[in-house]
């Protein structure tokens, strides 16, 4: 597949670094010519320095024969005009856009053929607003995926010695919770993946993701380890786009929440728009404004700025003052790894949107991507179609689907039901299958066993 990607910022890199993986032909447009020189350095892409909704410099980077282009510039109306000019003058097949601004993304009859054109709008801030609100949602999980309209979900969740399932193998979960239909879907030990099996036993430290349906989520959290109390208390580092939505949201739930926000002009415009949150004037990395506002009795603090170094400091500072729960919005992926020792969570916003573009850009009926361990692996839902004779799953058990190495099938969704992965179960047409792939390269592998033959058409 030929791809145009316009911006080479992280999440133009992002996506670069996935796709080019995957055998597409991909071509970067950004007008930072020293950020091009890098990429097609580390990735082996082409690069074209120019303004990225210019026809001439789309010209130059093969939007003539592009099957799609993603633009995701800093700036909506460049990626707006982008997908505009490919739809006018080159009929590019699929627009993808990144669009920012809740003043564009309130008015969605924007975005058709007889006004913008753009075929899927991806907003990394509502993106990462659903992602942290999830987290809150969940205590002591790492990570919570929905599957199939929310009828499934995947949470990721570190064991902790005080988990009665701790030196237990995984069969004992049955034992422990009779009619909680549950099944783990992989586990990785020391930052490797394992394959888990009935007899696998559960260690101290294990990431352990598993899937089931919502309603039994707190139960089966409660074996890895001690299930923490419901948030309440919840303090927001940041009254950016981010900061505003998940107030927004978490007042609407019923959270006792409190933005801190350095920017005086910004921190007033907050209070005039939300009801019930606190906002507070001041610098979060304060530890006297923090101590003030009892940061020791908060359940969630937050760290959402656009600064990763104030994120980071902050987020720091209030963990070491008595905060429960710490997360932490880090851009530059280079610095998780030196925080993550001192926090909870660090939020890769690279790594959150990537999923909602890599849906579009597989091959075969993928309708969810999810990015997992910093992208490592992916959580997929797939639609299976066709029959005995033109799909390599329909009509088959599970125990005769050749796997690639390092794929797992969690669950199956038919209908309202949901069917945890068993040798015995046979895959019918119109199943969500949920997978897990713990290493990408396997992800074509993936594609290509679900893809049907030419008669199905």
């Amino acid at each position: 597949m030929k791809i145009l990607i316009l911006g080479a910022g992280q999440v133009g890199h992002s996506v670069a670094a996935s796709l080019v993986n995957e055998d597409n032909d991909v071509t970067i447009v950004d007008t930072n010519a020293t950020a091009l020189r890098d990429l097609r350095e580390k990735l082996d892409v082409r690069v074209e320095v120019g303004q990225a909704s210019y026809p001439r410099v789309l010209e130059r980077a093969g939007i003539e024969d592009a099957d799609m282009i993603v633009a995701v510039t800093n700036s909506d109306e460049i990626n707006m005009v982008a997908c505009q000019i490919a739809h006018t003058l080159y009929h590019t097949p699929t627009k993808i856009a990144r669009i920012r601004s809740s003043h564009y993304l309130d008015r969605p009859e924007l975005f058709n053929d007889a006004a913008v054109p753009i075929d899927v709008l991806i907003s990394p801030e509502q993106l990462v607003t659903e992602h942290i609100f999830n987290l809150i949602s969940h205590p002591g999980s790492l990570q919570v995926i929905s599957f199939a309209n929310g009828k499934v979900q995947m949470v990721g969740v570190k064991a902790l010695h005080d988990g009665p399932l701790i030196g237990s193998p995984l069969k004992a979960m049955r034992e422990h919770m009779p009619g909680v239909e549950a099944r783990v879907a992989a586990i990785f030990r020391k930052g490797k993946p394992i394959n888990p099996t009935e007899a696998t036993v559960v260690e101290v430290n294990d990431e352990i993701f598993f899937i089931a349906s919502p309603k039994h989520i707190r139960a089966i959290i409660s074996e890895l380890r001690k299930l923490d109390k419901p948030y309440k208390r919840i303090m927001l580092a940041g009254g950016g786009n981010i900061g505003n939505r998940l107030a927004r949201l978490l007042e609407e739930s019923r959270y006792h929440v409190k933005i801190i926000e350095k920017d005086n002009e910004r921190a007033a415009k907050l209070a005039e728009r939300l009801d019930k949150t606190i906002v507070l004037e001041g610098d979060a990395a304060d530890e006297s404004l923090l101590s003030e506002e009892n940061i020791d009795n908060t359940d969630v603090f937050v760290a959402i700025t656009n600064d990763d170094e104030a994120n980071i400091l902050s987020s720091m500072l209030a963990k070491r003052l008595g905060a429960r729960r710490v997360m932490c919005l880090i851009n530059r992926p280079s610095y998780i790894d030196l925080v993550e020792s001192s926090i909870d969570i660090a939020i890769s916003p690279q790594q959150v949107t990537i999923g909602a573009l890599l849906t579009h850009i597989r091959r075969g009926d993928i309708v969810a991507v999810h990015a997992l361990r910093r992208g490592s692996a992916e959580a997929i839902e797939v639609v299976v179609h066709g029959n005995y004779k033109t799909s390599r799953v329909v009509g088959r058990r599970l125990d005769e689907i050749k796997l690639p190495p390092s794929a797992t099938i969690g669950a199956l969704v038919r209908g309202d039901s949901i069917l945890m992965s068993a040798a015995e179960l046979v895959v019918q047409e119109n199943d969500h299958i949920i997978m897990l792939v713990t290493d990408k390269r396997y992800v074509p592998a993936v594609e290509k066993l679900f893809q049907v033959g030419i008669q199905f058409f």
